[in-house]
């Protein structure tokens, strides 16, 4: 395998993998850096490689596994001449072309490279968590809402994304606990009143679940006071956790500009970093949309960016 290519993509969610596809069939060559299974960080194949069936992708009716589709998705980039390295990069130097990458000790050289190292949803660091995501744990009312009709269900944070989310799942469930740390909400003011209209909303103040139940779904959680320290049992069969998102943007700290955030900064329209030749997309600088649709579409855009600015070069 040569380490010297025209393009690099740095990871192998929908972004990366459709990036993948683009440059390839573009005769580009392109080496993926798919991050390494142990990651939770880097996993390859990205968020939908922890979720369970997908129903909003287009083209699926009948929905389809995310495992599944991503492994579709990795099938295809390689169809077309895509290599794929299932380890993690440790280091990058973008500060003089050629661009430098590392896996370890061994360094790769490219011409142009696609960050598309994703974002992940932060936790609550409990036990039983990730083994029931996709099984009644969510990060993401607007991917699984929809299985969770006219059931009760709870979702934890206090800021503008916790009460969307909240609001959101009204249409399908017939309760939504929103379970607040404290005795404030962090959100905007119309987003506050939002949450307080709403009938279907029940704010559990000064809360935080401190248990989560279940074997092979979720049946209930347990919510302590966090004043008292009281324990009660919330008994709901969904538990969307909404307290935030990290980007995984710590490689190019102080070399790519990013958002307080850590999101990294694109041209607007565009997928052009402030580093003429390296672009960004996926969830690594999408803080709005976060699906796995419009990684996909900004993946496209990665490469045909990546593709033009190549010929300009030469």
């Amino acid at each position: 395998m040569s380490n010297a290519r025209k393009v690099i993509i740095i990871g192998s969610g929908p972004a990366g993998l459709t990036a993948a596809i683009y440059t390839a069939r573009a005769s580009l060559a392109p080496l993926v850096i798919e991050g390494e299974p142990s990651s939770t960080s880097d996993q390859p194949g990205g968020q939908l490689m922890l979720t369970t069936e997908v129903e909003n992708f287009p083209g699926f009716p009948e929905g389809i596994m995310g495992p599944e589709l991503m492994g579709n998705f990795r099938t295809q980039a390689e169809r077309f001449g895509a290599e794929l390295v299932t380890e993690k990069v440790t280091k990058v130097d973008f500060s003089s072309k050629p661009f430098k990458v590392w896996i370890r000790e061994t360094e790769y050289t490219a011409e142009s490279i696609i960050v598309a190292t994703g974002a992940q949803s932060l936790m609550l660091d409990l036990p039983r968590e990730n083994e029931l995501i996709g099984h009644g744990v969510s990060t993401c009312a607007t991917c699984d809402g929809f299985f969770f009709r006219g059931q009760e269900i709870a979702v934890v944070g206090g800021g503008d994304s916790a009460i969307e989310e909240a609001s959101f799942l009204t249409k399908f469930a017939s309760k939504v606990y929103l379970v607040v740390r404290r005795d404030a909400l962090r959100a905007s003011r119309i987003m506050q009143q939002r949450a307080l209209d709403n009938p279907k909303i029940e704010i559990l103040w000064n809360s935080r679940v401190s248990e989560i139940h279940g074997d092979q779904s979720l049946s209930g959680v347990t919510i302590t006071d966090t004043v008292t320290n009281e324990t009660r049992p919330l008994n709901v069969t969904g538990l969307f956790i909404a307290i935030g998102h990290k980007p995984n943007t710590g490689l190019f700290t102080n070399i790519l500009e990013m958002e307080d955030s850590g999101y990294l900064l694109t041209r607007e329209g565009s997928t052009y970093t402030n580093v003429p030749g390296i672009f960004a997309c996926g969830d690594v600088q999408d803080h709005t949309y976060r699906q796995a649709i419009t990684a996909a579409g900004s993946g496209c855009m990665a490469a045909i960016d990546a593709e033009r600015w190549l010929e300009s070069q030469h």
